[in-house]
C-alpha cells in the first residue's frame, strides 16, 4: 500500500532515534512489518534481520548470468529452465524472488537539441476521427509542418493521408512560409520511407523528387528515437488541446479555414520555447529570411490513376462513378484529380471534367455524355427496325422516304407498320402500303386502312395481334414474297390422299420430300388461295 510521508517520517525517527526494532515500529504503528520494511530499504538500509538460506541461493549464479543475457526472458521460462536443474521451489515463490534480481533498465539521458536558424523544419500526420460524407465515412487527417526554430506550424486538413496530400501539404507549407528550411525530419512514414533495415533507407520516389525540386534534404529520424521530432509531435498535442477539442465546422473548407485563423492568431502569439523574450510569430519574422528561395514553378501535385472504362459510359474513381462520353466504352482513360476538380484524359485530349465528390456511391455526370448515348441507342434501335421493315415490306421504303419529305416521325411510323405486319402478314401489308402510296397517304392509318378494306373483302374475321416468344419472332416473321406460280409444281409431289378436292395440290410440311421445305405461313396462305379459288 502507498506510505505517507507522515508515516514515512514515524518509522524513520523511531527506527534511527529511538533504536526500536522493525517488529516494534509495525506493532506500534499498526502497519505490516514488511511496510516498515520498504521504507527503511528505501532509506538506503541494509536488509534488516537474519537472512535464511533459501532453496534458489545454489541456482542464483545461473538465474544472474541468464538474465544478463537475455533481460526480457519471462519468469515462468526461467522456473522452467530452472527445475530442470533439480530446483524444487514453487512458481509463484520463484517468481517473487525473481522480482528482486531481474536487472533493471538505466533511464536514459537526453540532451536539449538546438537547431540553427532556418535549418530545420519537421513533418507529421495526425489522426483527428472521422469524417461523414454522405454514405462515405472518411478519416479526417492533419498535415502538420513545424519550423525547428521558431515553432512555426503549418496545419491542413485532408480527407485521407495518400501520397498525393502529403505532398501537397509541403507545397502549401511552403507557399505559407514564404520558403523552406534546408532539412526536413520524418519518422518512419510509409508517404516516406518505403523500406528500412537498420541504416539502410530506401525513401518513397515521389517524396524524392519533390525534394529535387525545392533543393531540401529529406532526413529519417532514428527508430524508437521520437525525442528527435519531438516538436512536431508536441505540435499535435497542441493542436488537438487547443484547436480541435470541442470545435464545430461545416465541412472540410471551413475546417481549413478556422486552421488558417489559428495558426496566424493564437498559435502565433504563445511563446517562442527557443527564445522566450518573443512570440512565435516575431520569432518567424526573424526565421523567414534565412529559409530557402521557392523556385519560380510550384510542384505539381495531381493524383493519377489509370482507370478501365466497362459497357457503361462511367469511370470508377474514389467510390464513385463519373461519366465519360459514349464513345470511349471498352477502353483505358487516365484520372487526374485534385481537391475541388477531376478530370478524365485520353492521352493529351481532355475527355470529361467534373467536380470531384468525397460522397459514396454516387453518379457524377454531364448531360451531353448521357443524352448523345439516348440518341444514339434510340437510332440504332430505329435503324434495326426499319431493315426489318424493308425486308418484310419493300414499298416500306417508299412509304417511309414520303414521310420523311413531310416532316414526320419515322421511328414512330416504323414501329407501326412492323405491329401490322405482324399482325396482317408482310404480304397484306405490302399489298397496304401500295395503295396508301396510291392515295399519296404516307400514314400508317392509311397502311391500317387498307388492310382492313383487304379484310372486309374477303369477309374474314378481325386479325388478332399474338404476342410471340423472341425465338419464334425471328424464326417466322421476316417473309420473303414470291410469285405464287412456282407453287403450282408441288401438285406433283403430293400423293392423292392430299388433294383437297378443289383441283390443287396443297403440301404439307409433315410427310413427303416437303417436310421443313416451306415456312408454315406460307404454307397457310397457299391453302387458303386455293380454299378461294
Amino acid at each position: 500500500m502507498p506510505v505517507s510521508p507522515e508515516l514515512r517520517a514515524q518509522i524513520l525517527r523511531y527506527y534511527h532515534v529511538e533504536q526500536w526494532r522493525v517488529g516494534t515500529i509495525a506493532r506500534q504503528l499498526k502497519v505490516h512489518h514488511g511496510t516498515a520494511e520498504r521504507v527503511l530499504r528505501q532509506a538506503g538500509l541494509p536488509r534488516i534481520g537474519t537472512v535464511r538460506a533459501s532453496r534458489i541461493d545454489p541456482y542464483l549464479p545461473f538465474i544472474l548470468e541468464t538474465l544478463k543475457k537475455f533481460p526480457e526472458l519471462r519468469a515462468s521460462r526461467l522456473y522452467a529452465m530452472v527445475k530442470q536443474r533439480g530446483y524444487q521451489g514453487g512458481l509463484d515463490h520463484f517468481r517473487h524472488l525473481i522480482s528482486h534480481h531481474r536487472p533493471r533498465s538505466i533511464p536514459e539521458a537526453y540532451l536539449r537539441l538546438v537547431t540553427l536558424i532556418g535549418e530545420q523544419g519537421q513533418i507529421d500526420w495526425g489522426h483527428f476521427g472521422y469524417l461523414q460524407v454522405g454514405k462515405a465515412r472518411r478519416p479526417l487527417m492533419a498535415f502538420v509542418a513545424v519550423l525547428s526554430w521558431s515553432r512555426r506550424i503549418f496545419l491542413r486538413f485532408s480527407l485521407d493521408a495518400r501520397m498525393e496530400n502529403f505532398l501537397r501539404g509541403h507545397v502549401q507549407a511552403f507557399d505559407a512560409w514564404g520558403g523552406l528550411p534546408r532539412v526536413l525530419l520524418y519518422d518512419n512514414l510509409k508517404s516516406a520511407v518505403l523500406e528500412r533495415q537498420g541504416d539502410a533507407i530506401r525513401f518513397s520516389p515521389a517524396l524524392l523528387a519533390l525534394a529535387a525540386h525545392y533543393h531540401f534534404e529529406p532526413r529519417p529520424v532514428a527508430v524508437a528515437r521520437g525525442n528527435e521530432k519531438g516538436r512536431v509531435e508536441r505540435a499535435i498535442r497542441y493542436i488537438r488541446d487547443n484547436f480541435f477539442a470541442a470545435r464545430t465546422f461545416t465541412d472540410l473548407d471551413d475546417l481549413n479555414a478556422q486552421a488558417d485563423a489559428w495558426v496566424c492568431g493564437p498559435a502565433d502569439e504563445r511563446l517562442c520555447p527557443q527564445d522566450k523574450t518573443q512570440s512565435v510569430g516575431k520569432a518567424f519574422i526573424q526565421e523567414r529570411p534565412h529559409l530557402l528561395a521557392l523556385p519560380a514553378n510550384p510542384y505539381p501535385v495531381q493524383e493519377r490513376v489509370v482507370v478501365k472504362v466497362g459497357k457503361t459510359p462511367y469511370v470508377r474513381f474514389d467510390l464513385n462513378d463519373y461519366s465519360v462520353p459514349h464513345t470511349q466504352v471498352r477502353k483505358a482513360l487516365t484520372v487526374l484529380a485534385d481537391t475541388k476538380t477531376l478530370r478524365i484524359v485520353d492521352g493529351s485530349v481532355v475527355l470529361a471534367s467534373h467536380v470531384r465528390s468525397y460522397d459514396r456511391g454516387q453518379q457524377i455526370e454531364v448531360e451531353s455524355h448521357i443524352t448523345d448515348l439516348v440518341e444514339r441507342k434510340a437510332q440504332a434501335h430505329a435503324q434495326r427496325g426499319m431493315g426489318r421493315l424493308r425486308q418484310a415490306v419493300p414499298a416500306s421504303v417508299e412509304l417511309l422516304t414520303q414521310a420523311a419529305a413531310r416532316g414526320e416521325n419515322l421511328g414512330s411510323i416504323t414501329s407501326a407498320l412492323l405491329r401490322l405486319v405482324d399482325r396482317y402478314g408482310a404480304a397484306e401489308v405490302q399489298t397496304a402500303v401500295l395503295a396508301a402510296l396510291a392515295r399519296k397517304v404516307p400514314h400508317p392509318n392509311a397502311v391500317r386502312l387498307a388492310l382492313e378494306t383487304q379484310r372486309e373483302a374477303r369477309q374474314a374475321p378481325p386479325a388478332v395481334a399474338v404476342q410471340l416468344s423472341e425465338k419464334v419472332r425471328l424464326c417466322d416473321t421476316v417473309i420473303h414474297a414470291q410469285p405464287l406460280a412456282s407453287y403450282d409444281q408441288l401438285s406433283s409431289t403430293l400423293p392423292a390422299s392430299q388433294n383437297t378436292g378443289t383441283g390443287t395440290e396443297v403440301p404439307t410440311p409433315l410427310h413427303g420430300t416437303t417436310k421443313g421445305k416451306y415456312p408454315a405461313r406460307v404454307i397457310h396462305q397457299i391453302a387458303t388461295q386455293s380454299k378461294k379459288e
